[in-house]
């Protein structure tokens, strides 16, 4: 990976690093590793992801909660921060928006504690991920929340290879647009791997392994 030579792509004041190669995600096989780690990590990056990312909503909306996922948890905040400023609606009764962040059981499914679910249970609940390939992981999102009996509101991602998943639009900072030569594959119908190319990493929203 140190050896590749990585781009940098920008749109409104926010960067993003994308690097060629033959990566393996948990549902996919992509020729392009995103990397959203400064975004989630850097704090002038952060803020700027999150007023692109409220431009994308209309004035009007509900919004209770913030389910944040792939550690975008400082984005959320922000992004809290830039809905309240706007004017955004809240049904809460202090009128502030929460911030939250799921856990997993041994089955990877989404779970709150009964502590947490009153956050989510009636609440109007935007989706916040790093990145969306296949929408499988926002699938098990939308799950968990209206199992909890929350409303998912909206669905924002740092970079989206879609447009929508499971009837439901993603706003996203970068998309296919931005880098349309991107290419995600069922792992068991990957051209890469049938012509011989091996994989340079395994990939998550943690971050890369290289092999």
């Amino acid at each position: 990976m140190e050896n590749r030579t990585f781009k940098k792509i920008s749109v409104t004041n926010v960067p993003i690093k994308v690097t060629p190669g033959h990566f393996a995600t948990n549902h996919s096989h992509i020729n392009y590793y995103v990397d959203t780690t400064t975004l989630k990590a850097r704090q002038s990056e952060a803020q700027a992801a999150a007023r692109a990312l409220v431009g994308m909503y209309v004035y009007g909306t509900v919004i209770d909660t913030i389910l944040c996922v792939d550690g975008t948890q400082v984005i959320g905040a922000y992004l809290a921060e830039e809905l309240t400023q706007a004017g955004f609606l809240s049904m809460n009764a202090h009128k502030t928006l929460y911030v939250v962040t799921p856990e997993y059981n041994s089955n990877s499914q989404l779970i709150f504690r009964d502590n947490i679910r009153p956050m989510i249970s009636g609440k109007n609940v935007l989706i916040l991920l790093a990145d969306v390939t296949s929408g499988k992981s926002l699938a098990k999102c939308v799950e968990a929340v209206e199992y909890y009996g929350g409303i998912v509101q909206g669905v924002s991602a740092l970079f989206s290879a879609v447009d929508e998943a499971h009837g439901m639009p993603i706003n996203a900072v970068f998309t296919r647009r931005d880098l349309p030569d991107y290419e995600a594959h069922d792992f068991r119908d990957c051209p890469f791997c049938r012509r011989g190319v091996k994989l340079d990493a395994l990939v998550n929203s943690f971050g890369y392994s290289k092999l």
